[in-house]
């Protein structure tokens, strides 16, 4: 069985209504608060009060509408029935887990959770961040739950995962943002389950000073960061994150430690044009980057972005072979796909493609 439990980073980015300047990327400075570290500004100025009801994207709330299209056929899913999805959802329900699955709408919940695959949420489910394509609530984040990457640890021990995927929220209320957490939760995985492999989709640690080395030095399998758009984008869809920040974070991982696979994916459907996706891929393969998902990005609910349009399958398609020809290990580019959308399988098949450009048998690639 390969179920994956995972920590969403496509939480990740941020876009608030109260921009200081609409052609500006919305900054991440932290407001001075004592000794402990702060919420951005942006955050902090539209976090509920304890005594009001919070609301799930308060920053979004004086948006103008952007009415949700009809999706093609292609895009369709039908609604989950299937008894092992039933009894996915009761599992995570009776460890009390946070799935990223829920958390952030994911249009693959139905075949996934039948497959007993589910991905969770570690850090919490309120991000610091509000990416503007992104489901995830935004607010104040509660304390670290400090027993949380054992019960992770234990979780996946019990479903005899092969393979398993962490992501998270951003939390730039901590110092680290996070990585110490991860890399606990990485060391109770491997001490639980040694047998496993595991992927991690994280935040940008921007302005987090050693963070990235500290979860590098946890020696995941696949580093995962998304990219999320092209760089034309990012002021008003990832107006909190830097491409080129979260570029060299990448290229950093396989600088530190060339063995971890790396990952990341970017969303098509929001107005970016085929040779700004094909620069990214350019970049992407100048980072050395082995793994490329492309997905449709599909609009959550009427205060988030705007679908420009539905990309259609033959362009996914050709995505996909101009990838492949720049050079990435693996490419996965359809509608659907999304960052943990069939990891288990994809690791095997990525681990092959190495082994196969490196000239190893699989019999000596398990033996390394």
């Amino acid at each position: 069985m390969a179920t994956r439990i995972l920590v969403d980073h496509r939480a990740g980015g941020a876009q608030a209504a109260a921009t200081p300047a609409a052609s500006e990327p919305m900054p991440t400075e932290l407001m001075p608060a004592g000794d402990a570290p702060a919420l951005p500004a942006h955050i902090a100025r539209i976090v509920p009060s304890a005594a009001a009801a919070p609301l799930r994207h308060p920053e979004k709330a004086n948006r103008p509408d952007n009415p949700i299209k009809r999706k093609p056929d292609w895009i369709r899913v039908k609604a989950p029935t299937h008894p092992i999805y039933h009894e996915t959802r009761n599992l995570m329900r009776e460890n009390k887990l946070v799935t990223v699955c829920e958390e952030a709408a994911c249009p693959n919940i139905g075949e996934c959770w039948s497959q007993r695959h589910a991905t969770m949420m570690i850090m919490g489910e309120i991000c610091t961040r509000a990416c503007s394509f992104c489901n995830i609530t935004t607010g104040l984040p509660k304390a670290l739950d400090a027993d949380e990457p054992r019960r992770v640890g234990d979780a996946v021990a019990a479903l005899g995962l092969r393979h398993v995927v962490i992501t998270s929220v951003d939390r730039d209320d901590l110092r680290d943002g996070g990585a110490e957490h991860f890399a606990r939760t990485i060391a109770a995985i491997r001490t639980a389950a040694p047998e496993t492999t595991v992927e991690i989709l994280t935040p940008d640690f921007l302005r987090k000073p050693g963070a990235l080395e500290v979860v590098v030095a946890a020696r995941p399998d696949v580093f995962n960061h998304n990219l999320e758009t092209v760089p034309r984008l990012y002021p008003s869809i990832r107006p909190g994150a830097r491409y080129f920040h979260s570029l060299r974070l990448l290229d950093e991982v396989k600088r530190l430690d060339p063995g971890i696979f790396t990952k990341s994916g970017v969303m098509v459907g929001l107005g970016e044009s085929r040779s700004e996706v094909l620069q990214v891929m350019d970049d992407m393969r100048s980072a050395e980057i082995d793994f490329l998902t492309i997905g449709q990005y599909l609009q959550p609910t009427v205060k988030h972005a705007a679908v420009d349009r539905f990309v259609e399958p033959a362009e996914f398609e050709d995505y996909a072979r101009m990838a492949r020809a720049k050079g990435f290990l693996l490419v996965s580019a359809t509608p659907l796909t999304r960052s943990s959308y069939h990891a288990d399988r994809d690791f095997a098949a990525l681990r092959a493609s190495r082994d196969a450009a490196l000239g190893r048998s699989p019999a000596a690639a398990t033996a390394a």
